[in-house]
Formats: structure tokens, C-alpha cells, sequence
């Protein structure tokens, strides 16, 4: 994903997402719970003239992040309390030991993942592959232990995540892939905010193609500016799309940028494009794109994007689509995202718009 702020690459990060796709993670089982919760996890932060103002009151799409990463947090503390606790009392919660880590498992890591091999070769990043490896699995061993002692009935967990949290996104100007003539017909929406410097969002744009193609009739897609301050051409061919829009070649012009193999930066070039996604008068395009008739409606996505919580590009919120309202109501999804995450989410609002259909009929 491409920042809104330069901040040093983190390594136990790209770590991280390279070893969901290694194929261990942790899953959570709770215990059931009892009829009177002991922790709330939507508990009251203020009173105005008698009136309660409740956490989930406060949220935005940031203090929902950060407040699902202090859970995650408290649920491995807890995993690990308990599991002290039970110790002297129940010696044979421990299955096994931790497994260790074999060369071979480092280097099917690193040939498993690309995005390792940018940061050297394999002699260079085997220890801290190692490393991570060994935490991991610890993580995992840690986990069959608490879902052993959940079993034999030893915990009950109270601790919940936090309450689900549903960002309600304007459309604004954004340009829709498809025509609205069935204003029933598409109750989802996929609405990204992109910048075409962005080398993630070049990249997600064939995902985005194949399922256009997939949900063509089911799913509405629109298109919203956020072009990063450090890429300078950036905002300059934001504007130009939409000076292609004028002639209703925006998606023609905007395929071009993203496929160009360099950032199209010199006008000679940005016109050449201009002329090949079939704009037929290039003087008006040229007048509209010298004249920054559209800065303004690219410095209004940016202003939405960054009041919605967005910091980075590609960034995509997915969810219900109220066509009355031209709104989206869901979830934030940031980088290149994969067809498999798409296709999953999207089935997910389907299902739940399918099910609110047949109620109301």
C-alpha cells in the first residue's frame, strides 16, 4: 500500500502477511458465555444532561482498528495467564513442545513469498525469518493448549472483540463503472480511492477487472481520487481523467495510466494517451486539463478520504450501497487487495441484501 506518510518499511510486517499466506494462523474459540457478562466491551464514556454517550458512539475507522489491536493483544495476554494459572494444577495441558524450525521450512518460506525476496536474498533474511518463525509457532502451540484447557472445561472467557463497525462513505463525484438504470439492481458497492503513482494500485487494477466481470450485474464499482503528496504528477493526471470524463472516456484514459509502463508525466505523452483512449476533441481536453478545471473535485475526494480515516492508497470500502442516499455502508480494505478477499466480502453483503429482499417481499 502506498502511504500518506513516508515511514521506514517494517519488516515483521510484511512477515506477518506472508504468513497468513504460509498457511498458520490463529483461530479463536471462546468459551460459552454467561448470562451476565463481567466485561463490556461497549461501556458508557459519558453522561450529557442524563443522557449516555456509549464507546462504539466514538468510533471512526482508526479507533476501530486500534481498538481490535489492543483485543488482539488482551487475548494473547489472557491465552497466556490462563495458561499459567493452570499449570501446576493441570500438568498435562501441555500437548507437546514447540516444534522447531528446520532450514528447509525457512527456505520454503522465503521461495513461497515474493515480497521477502525484495529485501535480499535468502542468507540475508534467514535469521530473521527464524525468528519470526519461532514466535509464530509458539503463537500456534500457545493456542492448542488454551483451546485444549477450553475443551476439558477448564476457562470460561468473558473478553469479547470489539462490537462491529460499519463505515457509512459518500460517494461525492466518484465515477461509476457501470449505468444506473435499475435502481434495484446493484445493492453492493466497491468504491476505491486510487492514485495512479501508486504502484499497488497499478497493481490491483487487473484484480478489479475480473470481478467487474464477475459481479457485472450484482455490484456497482466507482472511482474516487486520493493522490499522495509525494507524487507529483500525481494530481495532474487525476485531473486529466476527469477532463476525459467530459468526453465520457474517463475509464478508457484511466486503464491507459495504469497500464503505462512509466508514470505519464510529460504533456506530449498524457496527450498521446488522451488521443488513444478515443477523446475526439483534444483541444477542448487539452483546455479542461491546462486550466485545472477539475482540481477542486480532486481536492474534495482527497478532503473526503482523509475524513473518512484513509492514509493510504489503494484503499476500497466495500458494503451496502444506498443508491437513494449515494452511500456505502461497510468496511475499509487497504493495498492490493486479492480477488479471493473480494469475492468473499462481497458475497457476504450479497447474502445479507438477498436475505433483507425476501424479508421485505
Amino acid at each position: 500500500m502506498c502511504v500518506r506518510f513516508f515511514s521506514k518499511l517494517n519488516f515483521s510486517k510484511i512477515l506477518a502477511v506472508s504468513f497468513v499466506l504460509f498457511g498458520v494462523g490463529n483461530v479463536e474459540v471462546f468459551a460459552d458465555s454467561v448470562k451476565s457478562p463481567v466485561y463490556s466491551n461497549n461501556p458508557i464514556a459519558a453522561e450529557v444532561d442524563g443522557k449516555p454517550i456509549y464507546l462504539d458512539d466514538l468510533k471512526h475507522i482508526r479507533i476501530q482498528e486500534a481498538l481490535q489491536q489492543l483485543h488482539e493483544m488482551q487475548t494473547r495476554a489472557l491465552k497466556e495467564k490462563i495458561l499459567d494459572t493452570l499449570a501446576e494444577k493441570h500438568p498435562n495441558l501441555v500437548i507437546e513442545q514447540t516444534p522447531k524450525v528446520t532450514q528447509a521450512e525457512i527456505k520454503q518460506f522465503y521461495e513461497s513469498n515474493p515480497g521477502i525476496k525484495e529485501i535480499g536474498d535468502l542468507s540475508q533474511v534467514s535469521a530473521e525469518i527464524r525468528d519470526y518463525l519461532e514466535k509464530s509457532f509458539q503463537q500456534v502451540h500457545i493456542e492448542q493448549q488454551f483451546q485444549n484447557a477450553v475443551r476439558q472445561g477448564w476457562v470460561k472467557v468473558y473478553l469479547k472483540p470489539p462490537n462491529d463497525f460499519h463505515l457509512v462513505a459518500g460517494l461525492g463525484t466518484a465515477m461509476l463503472w457501470a449505468e444506473e438504470k435499475d435502481s434495484s439492481a446493484r445493492r453492493v458497492f466497491v468504491l476505491e480511492y486510487s492514485d495512479f503513482q501508486c504502484p499497488f494500485c497499478k497493481r490491483v487494477q487487473a484484480t478489479l477487472q475480473k470481478v467487474r466481470k464477475k459481479y457485472s450485474r450484482e455490484v456497482q464499482f466507482g472511482y474516487r481520487h486520493f493522490p499522495l503528496p509525494f507524487h507529483k504528477e500525481a494530481q495532474g493526471l487525476a485531473q486529466a481523467v476527469e477532463c476525459a470524463r467530459d468526453q465520457n472516456k474517463f475509464w478508457e484514459l484511466q486503464d491507459l495510466f495504469y497500464k503505462s509502463s512509466s508514470d505519464p508525466a510529460d504533456d506530449k505523452e498524457i496527450l498521446g494517451l488522451a488521443k488513444l483512449a478515443g477523446i475526439k476533441n483534444l483541444r477542448d481536453f487539452e483546455f479542461c486539463w491546462r486550466n485545472g478545471k477539475y482540481a477542486e473535485r480532486v481536492q474534495n475526494d482527497i478532503r473526503d478520504g482523509v475524513e473518512l480515516g484513509i492514509q493510504g492508497t489503494p484503499t476500497f470500502i466495500l458494503g451496502v450501497y444506498d443508491q437513494e442516499n449515494r452511500t456505502v455502508s461497510g468496511e475499509m480494505f487497504s493495498g492490493a487487495v486479492s480477488e479471493e478477499k473480494f469475492v468473499l466480502v462481497i458475497e457476504k453483503y450479497l447474502a445479507s441484501t438477498r436475505t433483507e429482499a425476501k424479508l421485505n417481499h
